[in-house]
């Protein structure tokens, strides 16, 4: 056995390593930065990700009646909703860590960003009410994976998604203990990659406003492709051991 096995045994057993998964986390918040500010700018200005402000804005649609704001949140917090239990269900008896299965579910957020890209794309960044609906839920649904595949990487108190529990738990660390502020940095990274998402992502709808939702979707494609090949340079570097005769006589 490996000397690391009680570190997967509490990680799950896994090709990346803690490090390389936060630093991954951190690009995956970029990508939400960029989501929630074409989504909230392009979409009727309801977010992919933050289901509080969209909880926030439909109950005051509520009052206002207004039914096309209404069915516009409704949509974004069940495309969530509907993007959570896809993610759900793959991994759910996977362990935690960043694994195969992973990288599948990873895989099908792309393929999801990519469609809300080539229906901006095709509509000219003009789509009329109903395509605007079906962006959002899509990309809504593919902030939802997101965020499972966020919990389920194993690092406590991760979020690329909705990042109010991070800073949370950050000024809550540093009221405690003032010199461990080291021990919020990776979230503080992850606050840090949002708003630089949402900052280039405002770049690109400024100067290339159909290019847009295609930067989210790089973000994430460039996660998985990353995540694959460090995944792959581990397997050649610790190759599983198999048992040889006089191990498997030992095992009977």
């Amino acid at each position: 056995m490996r000397v690391a096995g009680a570190q997967d045994a509490e990680f799950g057993h896994q090709d990346l390593s803690h490090r390389a998964v936060a630093r991954l986390l951190v690009v995956l918040s970029a990508s939400s930065g960029c989501l929630d500010v074409f989504c909230v700018t392009q979409l009727g200005g309801f977010f992919a990700s933050v289901i509080t402000g969209n909880l926030v804005q439909l109950g005051h649609n509520l009052v206002a009646a207004d039914s096309r704001l209404l069915i516009g949140g409704s949509v974004a917090v069940g495309g969530y909703a509907v993007g959570v239990a896809a993610g759900t269900l793959p991994l759910r008896h996977a362990g935690l860590g960043w694994r195969f299965r992973t990288h599948v579910v990873t895989a099908a957020q792309v393929l999801i960003l990519v469609g809300v890209a080539g229906g901006w794309w095709a509509t000219g960044g003009r789509p009329d009410y109903p395509v605007s609906l079906a962006l959002l839920f899509a990309a809504a649904t593919a902030s939802g994976i997101q965020s499972v595949v966020t919990i389920s990487s194993g690092i406590p108190h991760a979020a690329t998604t909705y990042l109010t529990g991070s800073l949370t738990y950050i000024v809550r660390g540093m009221v405690f203990d003032p010199h461990r502020f080291a021990a919020g940095a990776a979230g503080a990274n992850r606050l840090l990659g949002l708003l630089g998402g949402a900052v280039l992502g405002a770049v690109v709808l400024r100067v290339a406003p159909l290019w847009a939702p295609a930067l989210a979707a790089a973000l994430v494609a460039w996660v998985l492709a990353t995540a694959i090949a460090i995944s792959r340079l581990h397997r050649r570097a610790h190759p599983p051991l198999t048992e040889g005769p006089a191990s498997r006589g030992r095992n009977r």
